[in-house]
C-alpha cells in the first residue's frame, strides 16, 4: 500500500503545502478503498456487495444504496433524471 500511495501521489505531483498533500491522499485512499476487490466479499468491491445485498433483501435497507455514490456519479445521475 505504501508503494502504491507514493507512486500515485508524491512521485507524480508537486504539492505547494502539506494540506494539498493531505487532501490528495484522502481522495486517493477513498477511491482506492471504494474500488478495491476484497477476498472476504468473494471478489466484489464493498459497493458491489451492498448493491447485491440490496437486490436480494431490500427490506433491510432504508434507501437505495446507489443514491449514495461519491464524486461525479451524483452529477451524472442528476443530469439523467432531469434530462439536462
Amino acid at each position: 500500500m505504501n508503494r502504491t500511495l507514493k507512486e500515485a501521489t508524491i512521485r507524480r505531483y508537486h504539492y505547494g503545502t502539506h494540506n494539498e498533500l493531505r487532501a490528495h491522499l484522502k481522495l486517493f485512499v477513498d477511491a482506492y478503498n471504494y474500488g478495491r476487490r476484497l477476498k472476504a466479499l468473494r471478489g466484489l468491491t464493498p459497493y458491489e456487495a451492498v448493491c447485491q445485498n440490496w437486490t436480494k433483501q431490500p427490506d433491510r435497507f432504508r434507501s437505495n444504496p446507489s443514491n449514495h455514490t461519491l464524486g461525479l456519479n451524483k452529477v451524472l445521475v442528476f443530469q439523467c433524471l432531469c434530462g439536462t
